[in-house]
């Protein structure tokens, strides 16, 4: 799914700690990056949160509990 415009680092994040499968950010080269990784989270994604802001990116969930999970907080914030 293509995410974007997420405001809400923190919660973004307290969403796919909450996610029973894997969760995984794909990125323009292709990479698969574990977001339930806290390597990831802090290190390997700091350059897209920068600006405080998440303009679009891709996401992998592998749960479709996980899917339902993420797209409501998409909507709802």
């Amino acid at each position: 799914m293509i995410v974007n415009n997420i405001t809400d680092i923190e919660g973004f994040f307290k969403v796919v700690d909450k996610c029973k499968g894997r969760v995984e950010l794909i990125t323009g080269e292709g990479d698969r990056l574990n977001l339930k990784s806290k390597l990831s989270q802090y290190v390997s994604l700091a350059q897209i949160f920068s600006n405080g802001e998440i303009p679009e990116m891709e996401i992998l969930a592998s749960d479709p509990d996980d899917v339902r999970m993420l797209v409501d907080f998409m909507v709802r914030g």
